[in-house]
């Protein structure tokens, strides 16, 4: 192996020092290393940019708009309202949430499943007296799961299939080439987890983390021709919103106290709740209630135009980790002031400008009203709970499922490439309202496309140089030419990358190798290559390693330590099932 070859492995391992570090986010890391081995003359700029133009990376970006269509047209919450109702144990919750988690995961992006799935869960758990803690682990687990059921399931799987292609110029994996091994393991780790789990998840109960301080007077309006009219308060589930209390209706002038619940709704009524700021977003998603738009808006709602409050999660990408509140200087950085922190459930105390900050830290903030939007951009923040959450369009909830199902009917049945049914489907969440542009625009992850696109290029470093095939022939060696043993070595260096990595990067930098490694060894690669896109979803163990694994990790009041307990087992299991399962379903023995 000559200089360029050394050059290129020493590159991959300063990359990936530089994002296990978490000071540095992936994406800059990766576009560093695109840079470096262009100007080097490594690889050329044709290579150095062949991500962008991958059919892969382009189907993830039109698979986003897809699911944003879903979300914003309120599909998700059709399963949430027909399957969640009132379960009587801890393991039936669970249960109410793997199914259909991980079914929608199989075909959606699993990220705006869980952010969909996160506020709807943290009030359920409320109405059942389960606490949260039992179940937003589950709830992630069950989109990683549910993710590894077909092509289109995580961005992973598309992007290892779109760099297969680009490398072998073969015609790559059909949507449904991953299933054989993604179900049987899907079916069984859901069955371990729902078994498991009840007993090893910590039981916190919910704590108001933020105090009185999350205690304000809300206010929404009943739509004129929504399908509240004519209902009364109790049929209209008003009475079952465990963060919020129905205090008097504003109608005609005059106003309703002591409200019944068989009083009856009428288009226009004002609806005066006191409670938690952070339920607003539950109760606008329900269809028939809007915000409110009177013009004589009390004092609070008048703020509105110069702040709003917000709840946000850190992401491990975020600029400000390490730093105190005091040095970060939030309000030069993101137009927001903090008014409290909570970590693992519970509300961080002592002087606030001296808290150092740390990933998936819950903040509540004083925000301008350019915060959201902004963020939904930089990705520094996970989770937002924003007072002015969009109303879905309920009215295109089942025409978004019906756009799904052709999508994946035309991919599987061969009329249209995944790249092109993905497009199609994107163009038709447009089209017919199930999300507007800018929804599908704040849709699209940068960070995660360019995280992607830039790995390309030190994928194509590695094997063109030849250090793809040195660390292959090293892997070779330890499995003494066992090509089950082999896979297992794969699977789980893969699987200990996406927890120090990012799950994308992870994959595209070990696809060279194996390709590397199955030509060596005269086999077929696909077993190799579905052993990465498995190991590079299956990631329990840390909040770090999986972002739904961090976008839960506040809400349900975890610690780094519940994660290790119970993902750790986990990981081992599911990568002990994954390669039992692909030698089954491939002849390989022994």
């Amino acid at each position: 192996m000559d200089w360029q070859g050394w050059f290129s492995l020493g590159l991959a391992g300063i990359a990936l020092a530089l994002m296990s570090s978490g000071r540095f986010a992936p994406h800059m890391v990766m576009m560093g290393v695109l840079v470096i081995l262009s100007v080097s003359g490594i690889v050329s700029p044709d290579q150095a940019l062949s991500g962008f133009s991958n059919s892969g990376l382009i189907t993830v970006v039109a698979l986003f708009v897809v699911a944003s269509g879903i979300h914003h047209s309120g599909g998700v919450d059709l399963l949430v309202r027909y399957l969640l109702r009132s379960p009587k144990t801890v393991r039936s919750a669970q249960a109410r949430i793997a199914l259909p988690v991980s079914f929608l995961s199989g075909f959606l992006n699993n990220t705006p499943v869980v952010a969909t799935m996160i506020p709807a869960v943290h009030a359920w758990s409320r109405k059942i007296g389960v606490s949260p803690s039992k179940l937003m682990i589950p709830l992630s687990y069950s989109a990683i799961l549910g993710g590894t059921l077909t092509l289109i399931g995580t961005s992973t799987n598309l992007v290892v299939n779109g760099q297969y292609q680009q490398l072998t110029g073969s015609e790559g994996f059909s949507i449904f080439s991953i299933t054989s091994v993604g179900l049987p393991v899907a079916v069984i780790g859901v069955a371990v987890m729902l078994l498991v789990l009840p007993r090893t998840l910590p039981d916190r109960k919910d704590q108001q983390k933020f105090g009185a301080m999350r205690e304000f007077t809300l206010e929404v309006a009943v739509s004129f021709d929504g399908p509240l009219v004519g209902k009364s308060v109790g049929e209209a589930g008003l009475r079952e919103l465990e963060q919020l209390y129905l205090v008097e209706i504003e109608r005609d002038g005059s106003v309703v106290t002591a409200v019944p619940s068989e009083e009856r709704l009428r288009g226009g009524d004002r609806l005066v709740f006191a409670g938690d700021t952070q339920a607003i977003s539950d109760l606008l998603r329900i269809n028939g209630i809007v915000p409110s738009v009177h013009e004589d808006e009390p004092s609070l709602s008048k703020d509105r135009a110069e702040r709003r409050l917000v709840e946000a999660a850190l992401s491990p990408q975020s600029d400000v980790l390490g730093l105190t509140i005091r040095d970060a200087r939030f309000r030069d950085r993101y137009g927001a002031v903090v008014l409290a922190v909570a970590r693992g459930g519970e509300r961080v105390s002592g002087n606030l400008g001296n808290i150092r900050l740390k990933p998936g830290d819950v903040l509540l903030l004083e925000a301008r009203p350019a915060f959201v939007s902004r963020q939904r951009y930089n990705k520094d923040f996970l989770l937002i709970n924003d007072l002015d959450t969009e109303t879905p369009r309920h009215d295109r909830a089942w025409l978004s499922w019906g756009i799904l199902v052709v999508l994946v009917g035309l991919a599987a049945c061969g009329v249209l490439t995944m790249l092109n049914a993905a497009l199609l489907g994107a163009t038709l969440m447009i089209l017919f309202g199930c999300c507007s542009v800018i929804q599908a625009q704040k849709a699209v992850d940068i960070p995660v496309v360019l995280t992607i696109a830039s790995s390309f290029a030190l994928g194509a470093a590695l094997q063109q140089t030849g250090a793809a095939t040195y660390v292959a022939e090293g892997i070779l060696s330890m499995s003494h030419g066992h090509v089950l043993l082999a896979i297992l070595l794969v699977y789980f260096a893969v699987s200990v990358l996406t927890e120090v990595i990012t799950n994308n990067a992870a994959a595209v930098l070990v696809i060279p190798i194996v390709l590397s490694m199955t030509t060596t060894m005269g086999v077929t690669p696909e077993p190799f290559v579905i052993a990465v896109m498995m190991a590079a979803s299956a990631s329990f163990a840390t909040p770090l390693g999986y972002q739904t694994n961090m976008m839960v990790f506040g809400p349900g009041g975890y610690r780094f330590g519940d994660f290790l307990r119970v993902g750790l087992p986990m990981n081992v299991f599911i990568g002990l099932v994954t390669v039992a399962t692909i030698s089954l379903v491939y002849g390989i023995s022994l």
